[in-house]
């Protein structure tokens, strides 16, 4: 007997285990999805990059590059880089199409070292019709301080085209565009010394006084000591404990890997122009009927031709035929959304009308207007 209730309660373990671990699996992920790195959700003050800005010339295009007439700064460069190099064309007049005037522009990352090569982006000014083949040449970059960062020179390299026929023409993506890449050379360098600092200050990318909470907590608990204060609801004040180990660095490669579970307020946000509707998960809704239903009018004309027997006097007449549907709504339903409703509920109620995106943000505003959206609505 013992043998055998053995065997039932090793049955039954069998059987339960995967089942545990199942939910325990399920815990788990819920739990770690919750939990995200600081890393993911603060900057630190002074990590940052640079945007920067030039104007020069693409060259080498097969007859695809701005006209002369039609772009006065293209003849103006051109007059005078070649002036430059010693050639005087200033009374001639120019005919080429293979030079186009672009924009260039690149973003300076972070502790950029001189000698480093960043990305490029190179951009049509003038009536261009594709920079294809097309040699920027050596095109200062500047900075909104008007100082020359970087240097950029290269082959522009496009992910589109265009070609035309007489009566055809065809463009698929942006040929007037392009792309350099580590076509730009840095050539100073921006002065930040983060490792002599006392302190660092942590910006929240989406503002929140629970979640500035929540990240000094996790700090100061890491830490041993109160070190971390948000000063308000984007802003951390960190100062370096002495004699940390790695000193700065360090202290921020340790709170980078800290984990927090942020804090979201309730908020829908609609989109008019794609009809994209984002709902949050604190979104909750009152007590409140819904019913929708549109008025369809659908006219149908099909016309018919008559006309007269053989042998017969008469004349072939066209007999109009009008067919007139309409659609009222009438077999819609009105639905209840109970108080307290979660983000699930929500769209399975509005579902549950037949309604589509375009009527679901007319509706959500109508919630709105009523009083039981207790939510943000944000319409883009």
């Amino acid at each position: 007997m013992t043998s055998f209730r053995n065997m039932q309660t090793t049955a039954l373990t069998a059987l339960l285990a995967p089942l545990a671990i199942a939910v325990a699996l399920t815990v788990l992920a819920s739990t770690a999805f919750a939990q995200v790195r600081i890393k993911d959700i603060v900057d630190v003050e002074g990590v940052r990059d640079n945007q920067l800005i030039g104007y020069g010339v693409a060259v080498g295009l097969n007859g695809t590059g701005d006209s002369i007439n039609g772009s006065p700064f293209t003849e103006q460069s051109l007059v005078g880089m070649l002036e430059r190099l010693g050639v005087n064309i200033r009374n001639e007049t120019l005919r080429t199409q293979n030079v186009a005037a672009v924009m260039v522009t690149a973003t300076l990352p972070a502790f950029a070292r001189q000698g480093t090569r960043i990305d490029a982006v190179v951009s049509s000014l003038g009536d261009a019709d594709s920079l294809l083949g097309g040699q920027l040449l050596v095109t200062p970059l500047l900075g909104a301080d008007g100082e020359v960062y970087a240097v950029a020179q290269g082959a522009v390299s496009i992910g589109g085209f265009e070609f035309e026929g007489e009566a055809q023409q065809i463009v698929q993506g942006v040929p007037t565009s392009g792309r350099i890449a580590s076509g730009a050379i840095v050539e100073r360098e921006i002065p930040y010394d983060m490792a002599e600092r006392g302190s660092i200050r942590l910006a929240l990318r989406n503002p929140d006084f629970t979640t500035a909470r929540r990240v000094s907590t996790a700090i100061n608990n890491f830490i041993g000591s109160r070190v971390a204060v948000p000063s308000d609801p984007a802003t951390i004040n960190v100062s370096i404990p002495p004699g940390h180990r790695d000193g700065t660095i360090g202290l921020v490669t340790d709170i980078e890997q800290l984990t927090v579970e942020p804090d979201t307020i309730a908020r829908v946000v609609v989109d008019e122009r794609t009809g994209v509707i984002v709902i949050g998960e604190n979104v909750r809704v009152s007590t409140v009927a819904v019913a929708q239903g549109n008025l369809t009018v659908r006219i149908t004309e099909t016309p018919q031709v008559s006309q007269p027997g053989p042998l017969a006097e008469g004349e072939t007449e066209v007999v109009p035929r009008t067919e007139i549907e309409v659609d009222d709504g009438g077999d819609r339903q009105l639905g209840i959304l109970s108080e307290g409703v979660s983000l699930q509920d929500l769209v399975q109620g509005l579902n549950s009308l037949g309604v589509g995106p375009r009527d679901m943000i007319s509706i959500l505003q109508s919630i709105k207007a009523s009083g039981a959206l207790q939510a943000e609505l944000e319409i883009m």
